[in-house]
């Protein structure tokens, strides 16, 4: 019986026509990035994620039921420093790409965006969006903001123009340190969601929600938000060495 099904199954995958292989991301220097290929597309994909993504932090926020590890030491900073949520978004930004130096990581252009487009647009949203009275309708802004965020993520990570100041120190210190991935994550972001919540950066279901619910959101969209780059295994495009990711 085994032998059938193992022929079968054999006959099934000789006939079938062949499926495209997925795509992946592209192991790309900065200046790889920009010579790889549709760059008008991923611009316009680069931002529109970008842009998104600081809208969703602001409806969490919003929601008032619990931050992300990053957005709840970000508001514990805002409450001590006196700056709006979003302004401290962007400086965080430039601290964390600070650390990149000892790293020996390479920021693209999707990099700085990131650090400066983010708080911008969250700042924004800030400004024309107050926490609801119902609780109901504040549920509503927390799961729409996790959904949006994960959208958002793929988006811009799918552009292939650069990791954001905060996954590119993650990647980085899984290479420089040889730790896993999932290990150095959680590191960090216990670290930061400590720092945050003994600064008064509200943590609560919201975060928990977050913290289940990203990675999936992210794992099932980002594969067909990839922008296919044409030159990407082009030797002038991509260079061995300095490696981004």
């Amino acid at each position: 019986m085994a032998t059938v099904t193992a022929t079968a199954a054999t006959t099934a995958t000789a006939t079938s026509p062949s499926r495209p292989a997925p795509r992946t991301l592209a192991d790309l220097t900065p200046w790889g990035q920009l010579r790889a290929g549709r760059l008008p597309r991923r611009l316009v994909q680069l931002y529109v994620g970008l842009v998104l993504f600081g809208v969703s932090m602001a409806l969490q926020v919003r929601s008032a039921l619990g931050l992300d590890p990053w957005d709840t030491l970000h508001a514990g900073l805002a409450k001590h420093l006196g700056l709006s949520f979003g302004t401290v978004v962007i400086i965080v930004g430039f601290l964390v790409l600070l650390l990149w130096i000892p790293l020996r990581q390479m920021p693209g252009l999707g990099t700085v965006s990131n650090a400066v487009v983010i708080g911008l647009a969250a700042n924004l949203t800030l400004s024309v969006l107050s926490t609801p009275d119902s609780l109901l309708l504040r549920w509503v802004l927390l799961l729409g903001a996790v959904a949006l965020n994960g959208f958002a993520d793929a988006l811009y990570i799918g552009s292939q123009l650069g990791p954001g100041p905060r996954d590119g120190l993650m990647t980085g210190l899984v290479r420089r340190t040889g730790r896993s991935f999932r290990l150095v994550r959680f590191s960090l972001e216990a670290t930061v969601l400590a720092a945050g919540w003994l600064l008064g950066g509200r943590v609560g279901v919201g975060t928990v929600i977050y913290a289940v619910a990203i990675g999936p959101i992210v794992h099932l969209l980002l594969p067909r938000l990839i922008v296919d780059l044409p030159r990407a295994k082009d030797p002038s495009a991509a260079s061995a060495t300095d490696r981004l990711r």
